[in-house]
């Protein structure tokens, strides 16, 4: 896995302040991606060791909400299965912490990825610029859904549990 940023004391990617891991590879490629320099998966830097030690630094403190993977997208094939190791080595680290993933994909696709086990809110959808709205909580157009996600796991009817403002406490 490759990574082009770690944000520290994030307040606009999640509930609370959270450390930020923004991912190399995206195939969505929306127009006006806020981030459109994180779609080559062979961009950015290696995540290696000391990669790894500064995200968990932050996690450490105890006013670090979570943790958000964003990118680029952390569900491209060249991030899935190391962002699923990443995610599963901090929830035995940090369970309090939470993880929200951002992606590009749609519930409805990926809801029986095995990654899902480890996220606590997902932000899913392509960013469309025709929908943007600098208002939302959390997302940046109107047909992206934050959906806690163990709820959803957890639900026989399919419906999907979208959060709103205030719905979710860290």
């Amino acid at each position: 896995m490759r990574y082009h940023n770690i944000t520290k004391d994030d307040m606009l990617n999640g509930d609370g302040l959270r450390v930020v891991l923004w991912v190399a590879g995206c195939s969505h490629c929306c127009k006006e991606c806020q981030n459109p320099v994180t779609w080559d998966p062979d961009g950015g830097l290696p995540f290696d060791e000391e990669a790894k030690k500064e995200v968990f630094a932050e996690l450490a403190k105890s006013y670090i909400s979570g943790i958000t993977f964003s990118g680029g997208d952390p569900l491209h094939a060249a991030n899935r299965l190391d962002v699923r190791n990443l995610m599963e080595e901090i929830k035995q680290k940090f369970p309090e912490k939470t993880i929200w993933l951002y992606t590009g994909d749609v519930w409805e696709r990926i809801l029986h990825y095995p990654i899902l086990q480890y996220v606590d809110v997902l932000v899913d959808g392509e960013f469309k610029v025709e929908e943007k709205d600098v208002k939302l909580l959390w997302k940046g157009s109107k047909n992206q859904r934050v959906i806690d996600v163990q709820k959803s796991l957890k639900q026989t009817d399919q419906t999907i549990p979208v959060l709103h403002c205030g719905d979710y406490e860290t």
